[in-house]
């Protein structure tokens, strides 16, 4: 029986924008099984909780072809610390430009250093996602602009609905 390949996504998503479904559909062509983890970082006040973030990325990624091989899970510390636990051989990142591609390089270079057993897989962002980052979409936002094009329904619900409360 051959073992399963397994892919894992890691970030804050908070939130979930379009340029992460973007990265979710194509990895789920690549991995037989895909894990988003969410990092959890201490220092950080998020906009969403982590069961929040859960909650939204199992609700946007219903509708993607393959959604049954996908799983969220939380983690805080080292990305290969989680992917080792999870039994992930890949790390999958998105790269929007040169600025990540400099970045995540470096980190895929210390990765492999600590865990050789796992390679980190790069998929260019689509076109129509590349300028989508999850800190805009929150500073647009919150000055009371439209972020509809840029994430899922469920979240730019989500979305307004914390913007509203805080207003």
């Amino acid at each position: 029986m051959n073992t399963p390949r397994r892919g894992l996504y890691s970030g804050s998503f908070d939130p979930l924008t379009n340029g992460h479904l973007d990265v979710l559909a194509r990895g789920l062509q690549l991995f037989d099984e895909l894990i988003v983890a969410i990092g959890i970082h201490p220092g950080k006040t998020p906009m969403f909780s982590p069961v929040e973030r859960t909650e939204m990325i199992a609700a946007a990624t219903r509708e993607l072809a393959g959604h049954e091989r996908l799983r969220v899970v939380e983690f805080s510390g080292l990305v290969v610390d989680v992917a080792r636990s999870q039994g992930a051989g890949f790390l999958l990142r998105g790269l929007r430009d040169g600025t990540d591609l400099d970045y995540e390089f470096q980190m895929s270079g210390m990765n492999r250093q600590l865990a050789p057993a796992i390679d980190t897989i790069f998929l260019p962002a689509s076109t129509g996602v590349r300028p989508i980052t999850a800190t805009l979409v929150r500073q647009i936002a919150q000055m009371g602009g439209d972020i509809g094009g840029f994430v899922p329904p469920v979240v730019a619900k989500a979305i307004k609905e914390k913007v509203r409360r805080a207003g």
